[in-house]
């Protein structure tokens, strides 16, 4: 069972949920709790005390009551930036890269986010309905990114076509959760290897001639 935050009589509710846009501070100062909540979160588990998180991003309690007063509230929040982060990574690295060298990146990139996942397991798995949405960010952001690289490195010949985004996603998280004993690297490595595999006979699908009918 995830815990609540425990209430403190120092601490202010929010009057109004409805978010003024954030100034550059605040914006710098909410991207920093996350992280150390991320952080916090895979070192000890969801459990772990809310002081720790404040202190770690230089906060103080009632910044993180005031912006999420409820446990879930935050494990929520990072949760949906760790999605953003890796999904808005598929563009960027697009524009950097050419196709078959961005697809490759952003699968490391979703290695990543798996692991930052894997210290939100407990409360993800807990059949709480304040998570119940989560699973969908999947489909609705983590999906089109990776369908987006795929094809443009198909139709760049980088890979071969025919592979299914989704299959590809469940395969590298699959990977992720076998090596999750081993080393970190392992999971790199391993999906290196799968990244590889997909472009094994790309440039001969590419070059093939179209038979005259």
């Amino acid at each position: 069972m995830i815990k609540p935050f425990a209430k403190t009589d120092d601490v202010k509710k929010p009057e109004d949920s409805k978010a003024r846009p954030m100034r550059a501070d605040a914006q710098r100062k909410m991207g920093s709790l996350l992280k150390a909540a991320e952080e916090i979160f895979q070192e000890s588990g969801v459990d772990a005390p809310v002081r720790a998180i404040a202190e770690r991003a230089g906060v103080g309690l009632g910044t993180v009551y005031r912006h999420f007063p409820q446990r879930s509230d935050l494990i929520k929040a990072v949760f949906q930036s760790r999605v953003d982060a890796c999904a808005d990574a598929a563009s960027e690295l697009a524009s950097r890269y050419e196709p078959g060298e961005a697809l490759a990146r952003w699968m490391q990139r979703f290695v990543d986010f798996i692991a930052t996942k894997r210290g939100l397991a407990a409360a993800l798995h807990s059949g709480d309905p304040a998570y119940s949405a989560l699973p969908g960010l999947f489909n609705t952001r983590l999906l089109p990114a990776l369908k987006s690289l795929m094809d443009a490195a198909v139709a760049a010949g980088a890979v071969r076509p025919g592979m299914d985004a989704e299959e590809l996603l469940h395969a590298v998280a699959n990977l992720c959760r076998v090596s999750h004993e081993k080393e970190p690297a392992y999971a790199r490595r391993m999906v290196a290897l799968l990244v590889d595999g997909l472009r094994y006979g790309a440039a001969a699908v590419e070059t093939t001639p179209t038979k005259a009918t």
